[in-house]
């Protein structure tokens, strides 16, 4: 019909028809007092629902005024940092955590060895799943990779509809036990045709964490250093969940109350997590740095430093953005509370990898960024570095691939998707419906 300039042309005419029909006003959105993105003026979430899962703090009432504070964050009950000093120096805590979110309590010691056999019995994926499905047609894209790997796993599960309780806390359990595999098959899949790599595929290991599992799977030895295990399980537990209101739990619970099955409610959260404003910002972060390594020549200089994060934030460096990506949270203000623990152990093992160097590199943006950024914002509000500000760099550490970034994320998040979707069932049979106003002009 068309050859391929041809198609380009009409789709570029297109788009400016579309454009001009599509576009709203920016006054009509505050003439209606339409939050957009669900902020109000202020960027506080509009309350859609109610949970008892996570909670986030970032501010406290004080004579009656809001006045910013240290970020905290609660999982059931728990301050998250006072649940990471709880477990042993060489302990890793993911399983048991998400058990307390799933489940709502901390397990028995008999529940708990019951949970780690379950996890580890439902690791192993389907006969011939890797072959058939994982093996075809692979991609950079893993989270792509890992949600039709999902979608797929429905057709392994003769209940796949089922929408019961104790089936679909069956199959999130049952996914969060196989996600660490999807995630690492996925990308020895894509570095072995797309990048004419060796591919080596490890079994998991019933006997080890998801942690671990996720570095003796990766690693054609198998090897892995106890530090290492224990700071990818830190960095798995402040990620798993975060208050709720984020775009993919959000997704997770209006899918969910439609009535869909577990399948394709976590699929879909996969597909929002894996968008760039979402589940992409340690990648940013990365990009970011090994741009400053290439213009700072002395990172213990901090004019140098200064002056050329200046010129980040000025627009004419890096990406010209004007950004200088970890600093600053929806949310957080005066500090996040999962990079205040995290940066402990970022640093261990900074030092059993020899890269205290880039480690003074990180403290040193760490110190001068929130000063620059508060210096040239009109807006008075603090800023601070968040929780990816260091995950980019505890993954280059591990050999991590930047491919499989996001997964990590998805690997951890699967634990909050899954509470969400139990609490959402649990709790209501109403479908998430959200009112939009028609503003469309009548034609003749």
């Amino acid at each position: 019909m068309r050859n391929m300039e041809q198609m380009n042309n009409y789709l570029c005419r297109q788009e400016a028809v579309c454009r001009s029909n599509d576009t709203i006003s920016p006054r009509l959105y505050e003439e209606y007092g339409v939050n957009l993105g669900l902020r109000d003026e202020n960027g506080n979430g509009v309350l859609t629902g109610l949970t008892k899962i996570s909670k986030i703090v970032s501010s406290k009432i004080q004579n009656g005024q809001k006045i910013p504070c240290d970020g905290e964050l609660w999982y059931r009950g728990y301050k998250v940092e006072d649940l990471i000093r709880s477990l042993d120096e060489n302990e890793l805590g993911f399983e048991k955590i998400a058990y307390l979110l799933l489940m709502g309590e901390m397990p028995s010691e008999s529940e708990y060895e019951q949970f780690l056999q379950i996890i580890g019995e439902y690791r192993v994926l389907p006969t011939n799943f890797t072959r058939d499905v994982i093996m075809k047609k692979p991609g950079a894209d893993i989270m792509n990779t890992m949600t039709r790997s999902i979608l797929t796993l429905a057709s392994y599960d003769d209940q796949a509809m089922d929408t019961s309780i104790p089936n679909c806390l069956r199959q999130c359990i049952q996914l969060i036990s196989r996600f660490p595999v999807l995630a690492v098959y996925g990308y020895n899949a894509y570095n072995y045709y797309n990048n004419q790599s060796s591919m080596i595929i490890h079994n998991p290991d019933p006997s080890l964490s998801t942690a671990e599992n996720i570095l003796m799977m990766l690693r054609p030895d198998r090897k892995y250093l106890p530090v290492e295990a224990k700071v990818l399980d830190t960095a798995l537990l402040l990620h798993m969940e975060h208050g709720g209101g984020n775009n993919s739990t959000f997704t997770t619970r209006v899918v969910s109350s439609s009535g869909s099955d577990t399948y394709s409610t976590i699929a879909a959260a996969m597909s929002s997590l894996k968008g760039p404003k979402h589940g992409g910002a340690n990648i940013k972060v990365m990009e970011m740095m090994a741009d400053i390594r290439a213009h700072v020549k002395d990172y213990a200089d901090k004019e140098e430093l200064t002056a050329y994060l200046s010129k980040i934030l000025e627009g004419d460096a890096f990406d010209g953005k004007k950004l200088i990506y970890g600093m600053g949270h929806a949310v957080y203000t005066l500090s996040d509370p999962r990079e205040r623990v995290f940066k402990h152990y970022v640093q261990k093992l900074a030092e059993a990898k020899g890269r205290q160097q880039d480690m003074l590199l990180y403290q040193g943006i760490e110190e001068i960024a929130p000063v620059l950024i508060s210096s040239k914002r009109s807006r008075n509000k603090d800023v601070s570095p968040n929780v990816d500000f260091y995950s980019g760099f505890v993954y280059e550490m591990l050999g991590i691939p930047q491919e499989l970034y996001t997964a990590m994320f998805a690997v951890a998040r699967i634990v909050g998707w899954s509470a969400h979707r139990m609490e959402e069932l649990i709790c209501t049979d109403k479908i998430i419906r959200p009112a939009y106003m028609s503003v469309m002009e009548k034609r003749n």
